[in-house]
């Protein structure tokens, strides 16, 4: 099952619906958080809308907490020339981050150096279950993080973390091995596979509560593949205008605008 919030055409209100090849089928009540809660998976059976006719919003609109992890990947960490990590590297983003999946991104005046990141995200169920996957990109400042012990404001800024297009339950997705491409302007920058993740998913879950309460909705971004703009020779950072479009096999794809 693929959850949904959106807006329908003509609509002003967000509603959750079940999308289905090219049509969002609403729920009759209830958002996507109400269902990750209580593991309802009952399909939907109110209106239906052409997928290209509504207004996608987050999955989970603010998210009750932001997770991410940092050098998760193994060609990433090559091409940065850093050291395998003994556990994972977790930080966390902003609740305003969060954004819809078309964004868009705005670059804030302090910063030259913003770069992407495609990934994978766990979207949390009850229990710490991994309830579903969906599609990020973890917007980062760079020259930010270099010069900053910490990455609040290089990763947590307003509108950095798009997300959706949905969340894929899990029971439709098998995470190991899942081909991830990020383009800009239409160029391949990024393309890997979850395969070269070095903490698996329900490692990372089981990091991570050890310390957290880990609530229905909550998100974890798993990490980056190599082809990151700051490994480029010269580096190839964002610009006001350019648009990154992110796909992860079998979960849909995102696209934003820089502003």
């Amino acid at each position: 099952m693929k959850l949904a919030t959106f807006i329908a055409p003509g609509g002003s209100q967000p509603q959750a619906g079940e999308v289905r090849g090219e049509e969002v089928v609403a729920f009759a009540s209830g958002t996507v958080l109400d269902r990750l809660s209580s593991g309802d998976r009952t399909p939907a059976d109110g209106d239906t809308y052409p997928l290209a006719g509504v207004t996608l919003l987050e999955p989970v609109p603010r998210p009750p907490a932001i997770f991410c992890i940092g050098r998760n990947y193994a060609a990433h960490i090559a091409e940065l020339g850093s050291a395998k990590p003994s556990k994972p590297l977790v930080f966390l983003k902003l609740p305003l981050s969060s954004v819809p999946p078309q964004g868009p991104v705005r670059k804030p005046a302090v910063v030259e150096h913003l770069d992407y990141e495609g990934e994978l995200v766990l979207v949390l169920g009850p229990g710490n279950e991994i309830a579903g996957y969906a599609v990020a990109d973890d917007v980062s400042a760079r020259d930010l993080q270099t010069s900053e012990n910490q990455w609040s404001r290089a990763k947590g800024f307003d509108t950095s973390c798009p997300w959706g297009p949905w969340i894929t339950t899990a029971d439709e997705i098998d995470p190991g091995d899942l081909r991830i491409t990020t383009d800009v302007n239409g160029e391949r920058r990024q393309d890997g596979t979850t395969s070269d993740l070095i903490f698996k998913p329900q490692e990372l879950v089981e990091f991570i509560a050890e310390t957290c309460t880990l609530e229905p909705g909550a998100i974890i971004l798993t990490g980056t593949p190599s082809g990151v703009g700051a490994a480029f020779d010269p580096p190839r950072f964002l610009q006001p205008g350019d648009t990154v479009r992110i796909e992860i096999e079998g979960l849909g794809t995102l696209e934003h605008p820089i502003q």
